[in-house]
C-alpha cells in the first residue's frame, strides 16, 4: 500500500507539471465551448437546448487528448518496466495511475462545467445536471482510456490512434450522460434510468479497465 501511495503522488505530481497537465485539457474544453456560440448564432433557445450535449462532447475530447500521457512517461523513464517486474500488482498499479490522470485532468473539466455553462445559456438546474453526470461519467472515459493507452503505450505516434481505439467505446458514456443531462432538465424521462446506466458503465469501467490494461501490458512485453 505504501508503494502504491508513493505511485499515485508521483503520478500527480508528473500529471501536472508535463505538459501542462489541466491546464490544457481545461483550455482545450473552453475553446469548443466558446465556440459553438459562434457557429450555431445568436440562438439562446437553441444552445440552451443543446448545451449539455456540447458540454459533454468537449469533455469527452478534451479527455482523450490527454489519454496519450497516461502511461507515456512511465514507459520514456523505464518506471513501466519495474511496474511489470515488481511486487506490487500490476492491476492496481495501473488503476492508482488512472485515478491520479483523473484527478488531474477529469476533475479540472468537472470544476470547469459551471463557468462554461455560461456560454450556453445553461441555468442553474440544468449546469448542476451536466456536471453532476461528468463527474460520474468522466473516470469511466479515463478507464476506458487506460485500455486504450496499454494497447498503444509501446507503439510510436500512438496518440491517433488511442483516440480510435476508445472513442467507439466512450460513445455509450456520452449518449447515457447526455441523455441524463436532459431527463434532470427537460424530460420526458425520468432522470434516474439513464443515470444509473451511466453509474453501472462507470463501475463497469473500474473493474475491467485495470484488468485489460494490466493484461495488454504483459503481451507488450513478451
Amino acid at each position: 500500500m505504501t508503494a502504491l501511495a508513493a505511485l499515485f503522488v508521483r503520478d500527480i505530481r508528473i500529471a501536472v507539471r508535463v505538459g501542462g497537465g489541466a491546464m490544457i485539457g481545461v483550455l482545450f474544453f473552453l475553446t469548443i465551448v466558446a465556440l459553438m456560440p459562434f457557429a450555431i448564432g445568436p440562438d439562446l433557445a437553441l444552445l440552451q437546448r443543446i448545451g449539455p450535449a456540447i458540454l459533454w462532447i468537449g469533455a469527452l475530447l478534451a479527455s482523450l487528448l490527454a489519454l496519450d500521457r497516461l502511461l507515456t512517461a512511465d514507459l520514456e523513464d523505464g518506471s513501466l518496466d519495474l511496474l511489470l517486474m515488481g511486487g506490487t500488482p500490476l492491476e492496481l498499479a495501473v488503476a492508482a495511475k488512472a485515478l491520479a490522470h483523473w484527478l488531474t485532468t477529469g476533475l479540472p473539466l468537472v470544476i470547469a462545467t459551471p463557468v462554461f455553462a455560461l456560454f450556453l445559456n445553461l441555468d442553474l438546474t440544468a449546469t448542476a445536471a451536466v456536471a453532476g453526470t461528468l463527474f460520474v461519467g468522466t473516470p469511466a472515459l479515463t478507464f476506458i482510456g487506460l485500455i486504450g493507452a496499454g494497447l498503444t503505450v509501446t507503439l510510436r505516434r500512438g496518440g491517433i490512434l488511442l483516440s480510435v481505439l476508445v472513442l467507439p467505446l466512450a460513445i455509450p458514456v456520452l449518449i447515457f450522460g447526455v441523455a441524463a443531462s436532459n431527463a434532470a432538465i427537460v424530460g420526458p424521462l425520468p432522470f434516474g434510468t439513464p443515470f444509473l446506466i451511466l453509474c453501472a458503465l462507470t463501475l463497469v469501467s473500474l473493474v475491467v479497465g485495470p484488468f485489460a490494461a494490466a493484461l495488454a501490458l504483459r503481451q507488450g512485453q513478451d
